[in-house]
């Protein structure tokens, strides 16, 4: 018996009336997942003004939220993407998890009643496929009966050891599939990591330079990343199946600086976006996941050197090839798409 579905079947919706899979990913900037506390009617009353500065606003329905608190944040994000108009602007939201006597509520609530308008739900401590292949045919059922237009992405969140040992197949389970994003607090106590800090590094985790020949000298020590590993494995899976990679949250809200560090490792590493937990992190995240405007330049004098893409050139003493030209069309690729919601980014860029 076949392990998966056949390419056939795979893009078959798997509800009679439901939208058809989409074969590649709709095109959208997202740079920040700007969470929102639904259930908070102060935060929701400025949505209009913050879908304005964000590329993606999610309601957030789970951690954060008090238990006694989950059925007003589920309402306040119905009510919310009701009367709002987002524009460009993604709606996502996170429900709870699987396992929680509040996931299906979340579900079939929200699809019933603003379905048309929610373009992703993030799916929190996704263990395996086995998750993804529930929440695809629930989805899938209620999309045909209430008459949704459009697939509604699934994104998951790594955040246990599992999920990170399972994470290929996860990439692989549908073609709902919108990307995955790390979720470095429960994934710390998963592993039985000895931090408590919400992503970023840790003062202890690092390596010692060699010693001299004065053995009474301080010897440097280099902080190292703690999520290098994981961001890369999760980055090879979402590419090799046409995902998008996020960092997810950085907790420490008064060190800007560590949280540009993190972002921008993540960025270079392949991620698209990180999350934005306090409006301060928005243009942290704008700033580091919009690429350079000299490498812009840069990556376009390339392009233009090598209209199809071969050979060999030489720009300011360096070679450029090939694999060159494929890495400059990435750096221009996202600036078009910065460039097109961005106009200040689009005057830089000359685009």
């Amino acid at each position: 018996m076949a392990a998966s579905r056949t390419p056939a079947k795979f893009y078959s919706p798997l509800a009679i009336g439901a939208p058809e899979p989409y074969r590649a990913l709709p095109v959208r900037l997202e740079r920040m997942i700007h969470f929102v506390p639904p259930h908070n009617e102060k935060i929701r009353s400025k949505i209009k003004d913050i879908a304005g500065q964000v590329d993606v606003v999610l309601g957030n329905l789970e951690d954060a939220i008090p238990a006694d608190q989950k059925q007003a944040a589920r309402a306040g994000f119905i009510a919310m993407a009701r009367d709002n108009d987002f524009g460009s602007t993604g709606l996502w939201t996170r429900i709870n998890c699987l396992n929680s006597p509040w996931m299906l509520d979340d579900v079939t609530e929200i699809v019933a009643q603003v379905g048309n308008k929610l373009d992703v739900i993030m799916l929190p401590k996704v263990e395996g496929p086995w998750d993804i292949h529930y929440l695809d045919q629930l989805l899938a059922q209620l999309e045909a009966k209430h008459s949704v237009s459009k697939p509604i992405l699934i994104h998951a969140i790594l955040e246990t050891a599992e999920g990170v040992n399972n994470v290929e197949a996860i990439a692989a389970a549908s073609p709902r599939m919108h990307g995955m994003s790390l979720g470095p607090a429960d994934l710390a106590a998963s592993r039985g990591m000895k931090t408590t800090r919400v992503g970023g590094g840790h003062p202890d985790y690092g390596v010692l330079a060699d010693a001299g020949s004065d053995a009474a000298a301080k010897r440097a020590f280099y902080q190292q990343d703690l999520w290098h590993y994981t961001v890369g494995k999760m980055v090879d899976a979402c590419l090799a199946y046409g995902l998008k990679p996020f960092y997810g949250p950085f907790g420490d809200f008064s060190d800007a600086a560590a949280c540009e560090a993190q972002f921008r490792n993540a960025f270079l590493q392949g991620c698209l976006g990180a999350w934005s937990l306090h409006p301060s992190q928005i243009d942290i995240a704008k700033r580091v996941f919009s690429p350079d405007d000299k490498e812009v330049a840069f990556a376009k004098r390339i392009l233009e050197a090598m209209p199809d893409g071969t050979g060999a050139v030489m720009i300011d003493g360096k070679m450029q090839d090939d694999a060159t030209w494929k890495q400059a069309k990435v750096i221009v690729d996202l600036a078009r798409v910065v460039a097109a919601k961005d106009p200040e980014k689009a005057a830089a860029y000359g685009l």
